[in-house]
């Protein structure tokens, strides 16, 4: 009988490094990344002065919020890594929940990996890669939530968890996100476990079926939100019977 391969991944197995300031938390795993460092890393930050979100916008980063990035190295072969964005979302979506008042407005994951409460945006995540000089893989995966302080977002209606009534601190949260993310982390088992993965996000997704544009960095794109595949890619219906997949884009809905 062939042994068991899969490489399991434990809460003893991840390491955390609290900082108080940093420029952004993602650099500081990256450059980690680069001096050797095995990866399975927290660095958490208090406050961020040069926080960023996707497609380089600016993530604006005041003491108050949680700000953390985990480092993994060679997470998965490069033909799984499109799913890992997915079971980010998953993890971060049990651990707001961990922290929610029964009552509050319903918690939701808008595709790929955006988190709301109420339609209203309270995390972004941004999701970054580079091959090392010796070869190996580093993925940085950034998540910046809203806890007491809701910066302006010119392009989503914003909220924070104190607004929902939630009296956890970035502290509190960041525990139930170490351990959330370390199980679903195990669960993808290196972009084996998707189909798992697929049907959690499925479960919390926000909008399948509504009409949707889809914003691409040369056109915007409008139809319904037909769900995922297998794979994570979003899947529209614009008309006619025909379903376009999108790997990535900024979607609003109505």
């Amino acid at each position: 009988m062939a042994s068991d391969k899969r490489r399991r991944i434990s809460l003893g197995d991840i390491r955390h490094e609290a900082l108080s300031d940093t420029s952004s938390t993602n650099t500081e795993c990256l450059a980690r990344a680069r001096a050797g460092d095995n990866g399975l890393l927290w660095v958490t930050a208090e406050r961020q002065t040069g926080g960023r979100g996707r497609r380089g916008r600016p993530w604006v980063s005041e003491r108050g919020n949680l700000y953390a990035s985990l480092l993994l190295i060679d997470p998965a072969p490069m033909e799984r890594l499109a799913s890992l964005p997915l079971a980010i979302a998953v993890a971060v979506h049990q651990a707001i929940r961990s922290v929610l008042p029964p009552g509050a407005e319903p918690l939701e994951v808008k595709w790929p990996n955006d988190i709301l409460i109420g339609r209203k945006k309270t995390c972004g995540i941004l999701v970054e890669g580079e091959r090392l000089a010796d070869g190996r893989h580093a993925v940085v995966i950034g998540i910046g939530i809203n806890v007491s302080v809701m910066p302006d977002n010119p392009i989503y209606p914003v909220t924070c968890l104190r607004d929902q009534g939630s009296a956890a601190s970035p502290e509190e949260l960041f525990a139930h996100l170490f351990a959330s993310m370390a199980e679903t982390l195990d669960t993808w088992d290196e972009g084996q476990g998707i189909a798992e993965v697929t049907a959690r996000w499925r479960a919390v997704a926000c909008g399948i079926g509504e009409k949707i544009t889809v914003n691409l960095p040369d056109r915007s794109i409008s139809g319904y939100f037909a769900g995922i595949d297998d794979n994570g890619l979003l899947m529209l219906d614009t008309g006619a019977g025909r379903i376009m997949p999108i790997a990535a884009g900024d979607v609003f809905f109505g």
